[in-house]
């Protein structure tokens, strides 16, 4: 019996070992991936370019000071070993890693901070980061011309930098955004305009190819700072707009991963093979109908919410978007800090929504005209497929599209009566927030013009506290008032999907932007048909 039990534990280990040493990471091979948005690359100088299809690839090639951290959520410092505040985030001590090395080899230090910085505000860089780095103190005068370096940088030793902001701020929500990379003074100034086609970062990958219109070809760089990593040896990113032909390449495993549609996700789902090798994730978008507040039916509460009662957004969801969304509760995304789990959406309540009609006046109804683009997910196709919804309770509808521009300048103009759009609502729940404050104008995105002190009220105490959590519970209570006065149709939130083959290990969801993954400890299994290409 004991012979009998010894031999059962034997095969026990040798099968635990062997499907542990199956499973272990393993160095090396070649991944490829896909550009899917537009058309090719523009730039890989992240200074230059405000194109999600260049960062997609430009994330792999360069680092900024902080990181987003898709396990945690939330951004990390990512070339400092240390980042400290002492007055609520008006002064910030950074201590920057000492192995930080440039594809050039050359060591990486605080000069490099401010230098990058600095071409950022120039206004001859014409850079799409200027946000993110103007809140620095000084930073605005060097944009408007009036100082040449940025007053709130100073260099305390080589590896030690102090940052001066404005006024109370998060740094790291500012400044992990890969279009604040830091980059080599003397490579910009060797290279010119041929920067943004042979870059060179601090990056896990460096630059090897660009065909254009093709690819773009990383490999690994050696001398990057964590110990052991990238585990590739090769990046691959294939320039792929069209869903269909992305299909057939992953399909037939020329592709490791692959950004799915509605349409895919659907056939997707009912695969066997497939449908578990999938990362799903709420992005940080909202999809929304917003209300011209100044359009007379709208200055009443009861028709907002009407509005909102009137729609049956998961039958819509369901039916036109293929379930590729997630319910919308208000305007802060599931993925957000301060999202309420116990705040309950909008139900589907055609009676309820017709007495509150009936309430503000309205009983017969009105004429709404509704802007949008063309999207497939938040443009005029969407308007379409809630006509007959509006009509129960009297509204009639009448769709218009335009194109992207001229929906923005109309917005800001405020030369509508409701519009479908996408709007960002993270990472920071307070930056998405301030979108609605009073004081925030249509030019700086509070399109519907909604103003209410109680909404602000909110918005102050959490722009004062330094308690983070206090603040998270301000900015709670702040997006559940949002909800209950409605200056929007709280729609959905995109589902972003990565489909990525069995042998393929280390796909995140990332919230910021599903396409903005992360390559460093990505790694293939032996059943990889790359898994020794160098």
């Amino acid at each position: 019996m004991k012979k009998n039990l010894l031999i059962l534990l034997s095969l026990f280990l040798i099968s635990l070992f062997a499907y542990t040493n199956a499973w272990a990471v393993r160095e090396g091979g070649s991944f490829v991936f896909c550009a899917p948005y537009g058309g090719d690359v523009f730039s890989l100088d992240m200074h230059r370019t405000g194109n999600t299809q260049d960062y997609i690839v430009g994330l792999n090639i360069h680092r900024s000071l902080y990181k987003w951290d898709a396990s945690q959520n939330k951004p990390v410092p990512e070339l400092a070993t240390e980042i400290k505040t002492t007055d609520g985030g008006q002064t910030y001590i950074v201590t920057l890693r000492k192995n930080i090395k440039f594809h050039n080899g050359r060591g990486m230090t605080a000069d490099d901070i401010i230098y990058s910085y600095n071409r950022i505000m120039n206004p001859k860089t014409a850079s799409s980061a200027t946000a993110y780095v103007k809140p620095i103190k000084g930073a605005a005068d060097v944009q408007a011309g009036k100082a040449t370096a940025i007053s709130g940088l100073s260099k305390i030793d080589d590896y030690t930098l102090k940052i001066e902001m404005e006024n109370p701020t998060e740094l790291g929500y500012l400044l992990y955004k890969i279009e604040t990379a830091i980059i080599p003074k003397e490579e910009v100034v060797s290279k010119g305009e041929r920067f943004g086609s042979a870059p060179v970062g601090c990056g896990p990958f460096k630059f090897s190819k660009w065909v254009k219109g093709s690819e773009i070809v990383l490999e690994k760089f050696d001398d990057y700072y964590e110990e052991g990593r990238p585990y590739l040896d090769k990046l691959v990113y294939k320039i792929m707009p069209e869903g269909s032909a992305r299909d057939m390449s992953f399909r037939a495993k020329e592709l490791d991963a692959n950004l799915l549609g509605g349409a895919q996700y659907q056939v997707y789902q009912k695969d066997p093979e497939l449908s578990g090798n999938m990362v799903e994730v709420a992005e940080m978008y909202t999809r929304l109908v917003g209300f011209n507040m100044n359009y007379k039916p709208f200055t009443d509460k009861r028709v907002r919410q009407a509005f909102n009662y009137a729609l049956n957004s998961e039958l819509i969801i369901k039916k036109l978007l293929k379930n590729k969304a997630f319910r919308a509760t208000s305007f802060l995304p599931s993925t957000s800090p301060a999202f309420n789990p116990k705040l309950a959406p909008y139900e589907y309540n055609v009676e309820k929504a017709k007495k509150l009609m009936a309430e503000a006046g309205y009983a017969d109804g009105f004429d709404l005209e509704i802007i949008g683009t063309n999207s497939q997910s938040y443009g005029v196709r969407v308007i379409e497929a809630i006509i007959p919804f509006l009509k129960k309770i009297n509204i009639r509808v009448k769709p218009q599209q335009l194109e992207g521009g001229m929906l923005s300048q109309r917005l800001i103009k405020g030369d509508y009566q409701a519009f479908i759009w996408s709007l960002e609502s993270g990472p920071d729940p307070l930056v998405a927030l301030n979108r609605f404050d009073s004081k925030t104008l249509p030019s700086a995105g509070n399109y519907v013009a909604y103003s209410n002190p109680e909404f602000d009220k909110y918005l102050d105490l959490a722009r004062k506290t330094g308690n983070q959590t206090q603040k998270l519970v301000y900015l709670t209570k702040a997006d559940a008032f949002l909800h209950a006065d409605a200056p929007l149709w709280f729609f959905n939130y995109n589902k972003a999907i990565i489909a990525y083959q069995p042998w393929v290990h280390g796909i995140k969801p990332v919230a910021i932007e599903m396409m903005l993954q992360d390559f460093t400890n990505l790694w293939l299994d032996e059943t990889s048909p790359r898994a020794n290409v160098k």
